[in-house]
């Protein structure tokens, strides 16, 4: 069974995929946590989403960024949501394993696909009915190689000789 907002073209020898389903987050935050480290390294975004936890780092909001102040840095509105990424870490150490089970390198692994959709509501038992926030996140990391910029040589400079 395959679903629409699922990433499209997973290939099971060489990409890693986790899943977690119905996580006690807010969506709104795992939207903008998804967008945050989509594109990084496993590492990379582990170390992030841990300074994140710390409040030493902020998760920059260009989705939900309504009324939320500019954090220190060149981040712009953007906040600290602690839980998620405690929740988003987790997922990554998982993926990290997964992928050394699968033979591939951790050290090359990236993230090219990190979406986050909302759960099943689920109420809250007690007098005050109100629904719980459940969110369904998916992330897909490959093996990419490095990317080696040659340095740009300047073109050579042709000498004009003067005319006497």
């Amino acid at each position: 069974m395959t679903y629409n907002y699922s990433f499209q073209g997973f290939d099971a020898k060489s990409m890693a995929r986790i899943a977690g389903k119905d996580m006690p987050i807010s969506s709104k935050n795992s939207i903008e946590i998804a967008s945050f480290i989509r594109g990084k390294k496993v590492d990379t975004a582990i170390k992030h989403l841990q300074r994140v936890t710390e409040a030493k780092m902020a998760v920059p909001y260009k989705r939900f960024k309504r009324d939320i102040g500019h954090k220190p840095g060149k981040v712009g509105p953007g906040r600290y949501p602690r839980i998620a990424s405690e929740y988003i870490i987790k997922l990554l150490e998982n993926l990290k394993s997964q992928a050394t089970g699968k033979g591939m390198d951790v050290t090359k692994l990236t993230v090219i696909h990190s979406a986050a959709q909302r759960g099943r509501k689920l109420w809250h038992y007690g007098r005050m009915r109100r629904q719980r926030k459940n969110t369904n996140f998916e992330i897909v990391a490959k093996e990419v190689e490095a990317k080696t910029e040659a340095k740009k040589t300047p073109p050579a400079t042709k000498k004009v000789e003067a005319k006497k």
